[in-house]
């Protein structure tokens, strides 16, 4: 059961990270340039592409154009989606859920190339490839 002492401690909480982290004051998507720009409280401005966050990543331009702030100024959401990005998390560079940032990772870290990934590839290459999987395993 949720108490008032409970509220009381959020609140605090919520205070403190205020006056950690700057808030959002205004947020906007550029369609010219695929990107969403976010206007903080200290003067800054942050922008980031759409395949960086996760639930916009398809989204269509119609589907951005309403963005709300979080009456803390802590967070964006896109009613039309559906999606909520937490600042602090999108200062930290977490744009996603700890499963969609690992697929991305992922992602990119097989894509890598290097000398030595491309040797390693084409003597494997010559030794017939990558090995057939069996019935068993």
């Amino acid at each position: 059961m949720v108490t008032n002492d409970d509220f009381v401690r959020a609140n605090r909480r919520g205070r403190n990270l205020r006056e950690k982290v700057p808030i959002v004051v205004a947020a906007r998507y550029a369609s010219k340039v695929g990107r969403i720009v976010l206007s903080l409280s200290s003067g800054l401005e942050i922008t980031f592409p759409l395949e960086c966050a996760e639930g916009l990543e398809h989204a269509s331009s119609a589907e951005l154009k309403q963005i709300e702030i979080s009456p803390s100024g802590l967070g964006i959401y896109f009613p039309k989606l559906d999606v909520d990005l937490y600042m602090p998390a999108l200062l930290e560079g977490s744009l996603g859920s700890r499963k969609w940032m690992a697929a991305r990772l992922g992602a990119l870290g097989g894509s890598s190339t290097s000398t030595a990934k491309r040797r390693a590839s084409r003597a494997n290459g010559k030794l017939g490839g990558r090995p057939r999987r069996s019935a068993a395993g």
